[in-house]
């Protein structure tokens, strides 16, 4: 039955909504981790080296992503966060699909492209989603909650690469997984509506440009957003390299590769995505600053246990030593993603999400998938089939620079916090 204003109000209906965006979020990275687990055969058959997957998966992506994101967010604002995102889930999915047709770089190139312009609307807009349906006392937890889409899709994503590729071929991978989404998003329309009068009347519509000078003028988010940017350059290039470094190093195939990274990210990841976000809400009463804190000790103990766990030579005490790092490197969703909504008046939050995510998406997907695949090519010469792990060995000393940003955030965003009614 089709949600309705009476069902938005009652008791139960926002965590239906959760569930929802939670679900659309899973095949936003099924759809972006899929790539990562076919990178050999990829690579094979369109003869591609590291760097140019690397731009591939990283940069072609990122580009229209991030610039798409903050006028997504502003028409959210406008016509309804959930048009927006069920709009944008077809059109990601569709180019997902679409990405196995192609047969050489510029081709698969200008696909991800796309598939960057349709993801570019789907997370700004759950973020306020969930800030409509949730109060500040349990926000961080929803937005953890929803943020476990990532681990999920990532885990989704390779074990279904690495089956549909092992037991069909990498293109109809591509197309399984794009055809699914499509399907989806009729049932998200069907049941999730916007919280009635959230919509912004003509009035109270937030100009393209207010936000910015906002955001701008605070440093808090500038520290922020340069951290979480640091993070997600390790984190997303990991993500896309891993399971090639590990077939490489174990001399492991599809299935192998994918069952190892699956376990690793769905355990790691929802832990850590879920512990950040319960923590947070219950120590952010207390000091506004644990909102920051909490994601820097954990990016500090993040970068040695993955140089740990890269450097290892057994399978299991590799994921032993890196199950607790793919926990640590996502707690800051919740904590950092709340904080970055009271930067500002509630009326702004989609906006603010998508600033945000703007220089996220810049520094992290389209820098840190490239940057891994080109110091692998870079040290080639040096280290040979290992150069790669060595490339990222290098690149997890980024979380080293988002944990001091984080840290320098901490007294800047208990004087720039805005309290919010509820």
């Amino acid at each position: 039955m089709r949600a309705t204003n009476d069902d938005t109000s009652s008791s139960g209906y926002p965590r239906i909504v959760l569930a929802m965006l939670l679900l659309v979020y899973t095949f936003n990275f099924l759809d972006r981790q899929i790539l990562g687990i076919l990178a050999k055969p990829i690579q094979a058959d369109l003869h591609l080296d590291d760097a140019q997957f690397g731009a591939i998966a990283g940069l072609a992506f990122a580009i229209l992503y991030s610039v798409f994101g903050v006028p997504l967010a502003l028409l959210a604002d406008r016509i309804g966060k959930t048009k927006v995102i069920a709009g944008s889930l077809v059109v990601w999915s569709a180019f997902t699909a679409l990405c196995g047709t192609a047969v050489g770089f510029w081709q698969l190139f200008l696909y991800r492209l796309g598939v960057g312009v349709g993801e570019a609307g789907g997370v700004a807009p759950s973020y306020a989603l969930i800030a409509d349906y949730f109060p500040l006392e349990r926000r961080a937890r929803a937005l953890a909650i929803y943020s476990m889409g990532i681990p999920i899709g990532l885990a989704c994503g390779v074990l279904a690469g690495a089956y549909i590729a092992a037991l069909v071929d990498w293109q109809t991978a591509f197309v399984s997984v794009g055809l699914a989404g499509v399907v989806l998003a009729p049932f998200f329309m069907w049941i999730v509506r916007d919280k009635p009068g959230t919509l912004a009347a003509p009035a109270d519509r937030v100009p393209v440009f207010a936000v910015f000078p906002i955001l701008a003028s605070k440093p808090a988010f500038w520290l922020m957003a340069f951290a979480a940017g640091c993070s997600s350059l390790a984190g997303y290039g990991l993500a896309l390299w891993t399971p090639k470094i590990l077939m490489q190093r174990f001399n492991w195939g599809l299935i192998p590769a994918g069952q190892f990274m699956a376990s690793l990210l769905l355990l790691g990841g929802a832990t850590g995505i879920f512990m950040g976000g319960v923590v947070a809400d219950w120590l952010g009463k207390r000091d506004r600053g644990w909102y920051v804190k909490i994601p820097a000790i954990a990016w500090l103990i993040t970068a040695p246990m993955f140089v740990l766990g890269l450097l290892s030579d057994a399978p299991m005490m590799t994921w032993f030593l890196l199950v607790i790092p793919n926990a640590l490197n996502t707690l800051w969703l919740g904590p950092v993603i709340t904080a970055v909504q009271h930067l500002v008046p509630a009326r702004m939050r989609t906006s603010a999400s998508g600033t945000f995510l703007l220089i996220n998406n810049l520094i992290g997907l389209g820098v840190g998938p490239w940057l891994m695949g080109a110091l692998s090519v870079a040290l080639k010469g040096q280290y040979g089939d290992d150069s790669l792990r060595y490339g990222a060995i290098i690149a997890v000393g980024f979380y080293l620079v988002a944990a001091v940003l984080a840290l320098f955030a901490v007294k800047a965003l208990r004087r720039g916090w805005v309290e919010q009614p509820a």
